[in-house]
């Protein structure tokens, strides 16, 4: 898989130095979360929201279906059959972002890697493993692809990048216990992890917006 991905822009004023690149999840494409871009109380900060559209890929749970994935779904047994192969794929497509965003002229520093459900996996399996320290990674009711390489994979450089997780208690596609796991797991690799559960299901709610309003703000400063 090679080329740039197709994405909306949406930058919230003049000469950006910040960038937020946010992956949607399985099946919607990056038009999925622009209008929350109105509801984050941002920093006093130009900064460009990129909201890429994922490759178009048959997904094994649906029945093969081709859809916008960042990877395939072999089994509802997630973090157990990882589509390794997409996943790593989808990971050198957001590296070719963060490259692009770097030629635009901001710094790795300024850059923060959000994603929800697939979106939210592949942006940990990124910004673990990239190589410039980054602002910081947002991960939305998902979890740690490729849990059992990071230790050995991980990017010095992020070692203490900070990690915005939130997760529905209700979530019928992804478990919260999976989320706990991956939160665990980066707790226990060292990871600055700020953790929200919110009475919800596999979705974003109000309150959740609020609190990564307050998250940007403090890791894009």
């Amino acid at each position: 898989m090679s080329g740039a991905l197709e994405a909306i822009e949406i930058a919230t004023g003049a000469a950006p130095t910040a960038a937020v690149l946010w992956l949607h999840g399985l099946g919607a494409d990056g038009t999925d979360f622009v209008p929350v871009v109105d509801a984050l109380d941002l920093p006093d900060r130009a900064i460009r929201f990129v909201f890429p559209h994922a490759p178009m890929r048959p997904v094994t749970i649906n029945q093969g279906y081709v859809m916008r994935a960042w990877y395939d779904v072999l089994s509802m047994d997630f973090g157990r059959r990882a589509d390794e192969r997409g996943v790593r794929e989808s990971q050198g497509l957001i590296e070719a972002m963060i490259a692009r965003e770097v030629d635009r002229g901001i710094a790795a520093s300024g850059i923060v890697l959000a994603g929800f459900s697939q979106g939210g996996a592949i942006a940990l399996q990124t910004g673990l493993r990239h190589a410039a320290r980054l602002a910081g990674i947002m991960a939305l009711s998902c979890y740690v692809p490729l849990a059992e390489s990071l230790d050995a994979e991980r990017s010095a450089a992020n070692r203490d990048v900070p990690v915005f997780m939130a997760h529905g208690t209700h979530d019928p596609v992804i478990p919260v216990s999976l989320a706990r796991e991956s939160r665990d797991l980066l707790g226990r690799l060292g990871y600055d992890v700020t953790w929200h559960e919110y009475p919800m299901e596999h979705s974003v709610s109000p309150e959740e917006v609020e609190a990564i309003g307050a998250w940007l703000r403090r890791v894009l400063a």
